[in-house]
């Protein structure tokens, strides 16, 4: 394929895109508007995927980057030699190497989100509980009755101490 054809192609996909907007996602079950539910992501969630991108990032380091220094020495013996290809082959392993270092800063920006997003939400989830818990402990506070509903309560003082007060009477 030629280049002039190929930059064709791509503006008849070009034109046919800028015509109409699609937006990708079902209608709703219920034929109506409907509302839609929220994205939730559970601490187990997060914590895996920041893994997986703390993993990925140290295998990318040491596996990424294999051929590195061979095809570095190739491309500077071909360059000795007077072949070109020797600077092309230079020109992609700069490249290469170019790239993992942006795949490995994105992997390492995901780890630390996923770290500081599962903290955050932590502090959240025990101030939440600890609110909670100190509205439960005043509520249970209010329930300790002692007898019958409506009667005096004897732990805020009896029938004695009422007659001790009026002396006698």
């Amino acid at each position: 394929m030629a280049w002039d054809e190929w930059d064709r192609l791509k503006g008849r996909a070009a034109e046919r895109q800028s015509a109409e907007t699609q937006l990708n996602r079902l209608p709703p079950e219920d034929g109506g508007g409907g509302s839609y539910g929220d994205l939730t992501a559970s601490q187990t969630e997060l914590a895996r995927l920041g893994s997986n991108a703390f993993d990925l990032l140290h295998r990318l380091w040491g596996e990424g980057r294999v051929a590195s220094p061979s095809s570095s020495r190739a491309a500077a013996d071909l360059k000795a030699q007077g072949f070109d290809l020797g600077g092309g082959l230079a020109h992609v392993a700069e490249r290469w190497d170019e790239q993992l270092g942006s795949v490995r800063d994105a992997c390492a920006h995901i780890s630390h989100h996923m770290r500081v997003t599962k903290k955050i939400h932590q502090d959240d989830e025990e101030y939440i509980r600890g609110q909670l818990s100190s509205i439960a402990s005043l509520d249970r506070g209010f329930d300790e009755r002692v007898g019958a509903p409506g009667a005096r309560n004897e732990v805020y003082g009896g029938k004695k101490d009422e007659d001790a007060e009026d002396g006698g009477r």
